[in-house]
């Protein structure tokens, strides 16, 4: 296979390059086989990337080497790549303002796939919104604990949630964790969602105090769930559902069924176990893309 070629995507056209380099060596998945992955989720995978500044985690000498966070634009970005010049607060490099990707189209993705970009991180809000459209709960397992202990969080949290009108929806994180999001009306700022999300996080700690944690402190939670809830402050990011992640094996950020909780079905897949599931049950995350959830409770609503 020659090191590099030119192919056409919706009328674009991209050079690709090195495809059979071998990304994820444990399993002999290559460059090729990511980009022809992240092109066949596409139809899902963008609208929950449509509008939201890109925070990519980049791997290019593969998953055993060194990889990066790349949140400003890198250089030689073609022109059609949709670019969005935002304050970045905190900025590791001091810097006012980054210029991020956003992740609108096919050839962005492809391209985004070309870098070895194998994680995509988004913000729980859109360029120019009034404030987040997605609440986010992640849940970290503290060894031994793992995915069944995450599953009985997220079953609480369920209960916890839809009793204040929300929706929870929940994915596995593709690592060792999993989240759940719901989608929220956009009309509130990040802090008065982070701290509704956090109300609930240290309210089931008090209820489950053997099996919850809520606090940051990373001694407390060998054996239990912490309950992250401050991904939902505005510089967070969240890695977006049907992402890869940069383990051993090619596994992804995968949209589950309550069934699949209820039933202790839970694990982590691969790529091409996701992408069998699309065909079964299409996006089990499309009601996050409409816009048009409820606000969060304030605390004044409950006593």
């Amino acid at each position: 296979m020659p090191d590099r070629f030119p192919v056409q995507v919706d009328g674009i056209t991209l050079e690709l390059s090195n495809l059979d380099k071998v990304l994820y060596p444990a399993a002999g998945f290559t460059k090729g086989e990511v980009i022809d992955y992240y092109t066949r989720v596409a139809p899902v995978l963008l609208p929950h990337l449509a509008g939201r500044p890109l925070t990519r985690i980049r791997y290019p000498n593969g998953v055993g080497g060194n990889g990066f966070f790349e949140k400003n634009a890198p250089a030689g970005v073609p022109h059609w790549v949709r670019i969005e010049t935002l304050p970045a607060p905190g900025s590791s490099k001091g810097r006012e303002t980054l210029d991020y990707v956003v992740a609108d189209d096919l050839p962005t993705l492809v391209w985004l796939a070309n870098l070895a970009s194998l994680e995509l991180h988004v913000p729980q809000w859109t360029v120019g919104s009034a404030g987040p459209d997605r609440l986010v709960v992640d849940l970290d397992p503290g060894p031994p604990a793992g995915l069944p202990e995450c599953t009985e969080v997220a079953l609480l949290l369920r209960e916890r949630l839809t009793a204040d009108g929300l929706d929870p929806q929940p994915k596995t994180s593709g690592r060792k964790g999993m989240q759940l999001m719901c989608a929220i009306a956009g009309s509130q700022p990040a802090e008065e969602v982070a701290a509704y999300a956090r109300r609930i996080a240290e309210e089931l700690e008090r209820d489950n105090p053997k099996l919850i944690v809520a606090r940051m402190a990373k001694n407390l939670r060998p054996r239990k769930v912490f309950i992250d809830w401050s991904q939902n402050n505005a510089a967070k990011t969240t890695v977006a559902p049907y992402s890869m992640r940069a383990e051993p094996a090619p596994t992804v950020s995968t949209p589950l069924t309550w069934t699949e909780l209820e039933k202790g079905r839970v694990r982590q897949f691969r790529a091409d176990e996701v992408l069998k599931r699309i065909k079964r049950y299409g996006d089990l995350f499309a009601d996050l893309t409409g816009g048009d959830g409820p606000e969060v409770p304030r605390p004044s609503r409950r006593s």
